[in-house]
């Protein structure tokens, strides 16, 4: 199974690429800070060198600043995520 197949592909993709080009403002990219350490335990390979320290506050400042529906919009990113997470073990553990 490709990382395109999981759901959650859509918003972690971009993140990734934004990752491995040295950014880090991306939603994408500001989700896989998010959970860094159990994509890393999952087999999911990023620079760790930039991240932000709170990224989970920067998410949710970020959408407040560019969204009237902050709160139901970052659980949704969060649920997707950890969809994605979910997947990505399970694909992990298979591949074991």
């Amino acid at each position: 199974m490709s990382l395109e197949d999981l759901p959650g592909a859509e918003l972690i993709l971009p993140g990734l690429e934004d990752l491995n080009n040295g950014g880090t403002k991306i939603i994408g990219a500001l989700l896989i800070e998010s959970a860094s350490i159990r994509l890393t335990a999952a087999g999911l390979e990023f620079p760790k060198d930039h991240l932000v320290p709170e990224p989970e506050l920067t998410l949710y400042a970020y959408l407040q600043a560019t969204r009237d529906d902050a709160y139901p919009y970052y659980n949704a990113l969060l649920s997707s995520l950890n969809s994605f997470c979910n997947a990505l073990e399970l694909s992990y553990k298979r591949r074991k």
